[in-house]
Order: structure tokens, then C-alpha cells, then sequence
């Protein structure tokens, strides 16, 4: 296996090569939500309500990715209804909360959607995530991700959870798929309809 990517680091033509085999597989994108799609902090009222932070870069690429058939889930330790929101915001199929042994949902969702490990890529950010990310065909992180998840992952973000990781590895795996131009296009000339974000 190729060393891990590092953000900043030139990448040689055989990992190149490796890495667009890797993510051009990929038909499923699951992720964390505390420390992926969010910055990782909870916020709560005196009332007791809590809030999250969710990136629009993120949720605007998630929803385009959607258009283009990249299939997406969440598989989160925490239980919120206001990540069933956004998973309904963002059309998000596969959400499963309340899970710390994510592995078990894993395989459930691999099997019912018929799905090879090597089609499915995972974000996560700590070490609950550590099963999964082992398990898929190609596992990325956060920049603020916890060592042991940074030394595990085949990429590395330049972003930060909540602040644009998720939207970079979604262009990562919509270029592998030679979708991204053509998206991009669609939307700027106006033949796409604007995604919710």
C-alpha cells in the first residue's frame, strides 16, 4: 500500500495512480458527524438545547456529488435531531445514530445496498472510527483528526472538520469519476438547478 497522503506533499506517479484507482471505486461516502461535518464543539442553550455547526461548502458539495449519483451516509455515536435535519437537507440515505460500534452498521449497510468494501469510502476523525476506516476502500480525515485516525488514513485533509474537509474529498472522488468539470459547468451555465445546502 502507498504511504499515507500529507497535505502539501507532492504525490509520485505510482501513488498518483494508486490513489484515482482507489477513489475512481468508490459508489458510497460514509461519515462521522462531531469532528467531520461539524467543528467538533457542542453548543448548548441554558435550556439545555444543543447546536451544531455544519459547513455550507460541505453540504453544498455533498448535494452535488448527490446529482451526480455518489450515494452518502452517517454513522454517528450521538443521537441529534438536528443531524436528521440536515441528513434530510441534504438528502443524506444512509443515517444511523447512537452507534459507537459503527463497524456492525457497516457491514449492515454494505450488505443491504450490495456494496464491495473497495466501493465505499469513509471520513472520520477519532477512534471510533478506527473499524471502519480500516475496512473501506478508502478512508480520509480532518485535519484536526486524533493521531492514531491521521496515521491510519490513506488521506489526510488540508481542511479542518466543519470547515471544508468533507467538500475536499468529495471533489477528490468526483475528479477520479471525471465528473467534476462537467458539474461544475452545469451549474455556472445554469443547466443545473441550485442543490439546497
Amino acid at each position: 500500500m502507498y504511504a499515507n497522503l500529507r497535505p502539501g506533499i507532492p504525490l509520485i506517479s505510482s501513488e498518483q495512480s494508486v490513489l484515482h484507482e482507489k477513489l475512481r471505486r468508490i459508489k458510497l461516502l460514509l461519515m462521522d458527524v462531531d469532528g467531520v461535518l461539524t467543528d467538533g464543539r457542542f453548543y448548548y442553550t441554558d435550556d439545555g438545547r444543543e447546536f451544531k455547526a455544519f459547513d455550507v461548502k460541505d453540504g453544498f458539495a455533498i448535494r452535488l456529488a448527490g446529482l451526480a449519483g455518489l450515494k452518502f451516509g452517517i454513522i454517528t455515536g450521538k443521537m441529534s435531531t438536528i443531524v436528521e435535519r440536515r441528513a434530510e437537507e441534504l438528502r443524506i440515505g444512509e443515517v444511523h445514530q447512537g452507534y459507537f460500534n459503527k463497524l456492525d452498521v457497516y457491514r449492515d449497510i454494505i450488505d443491504r445496498l450490495k456494496l464491495f468494501d473497495t466501493e465505499v469510502a469513509y471520513i472520520g476523525d477519532d477512534l471510533f472510527d478506527l473499524g471502519v476506516m480500516k475496512k473501506v476502500g478508502f478512508s480520509a480525515c480532518p485535519a484536526d483528526a486524533v493521531d492514531e485516525v491521521r496515521e491510519s488514513a490513506d488521506y489526510i485533509a488540508s481542511r479542518e472538520g466543519g470547515r471544508g474537509a468533507v467538500r475536499e474529498v468529495i471533489e477528490m472522488i468526483l475528479k477520479a469519476h471525471g465528473k467534476w468539470d462537467s458539474l461544475v459547468n452545469d451549474f455556472l451555465s445554469g443547466r443545473m438547478k441550485l442543490p439546497a445546502q
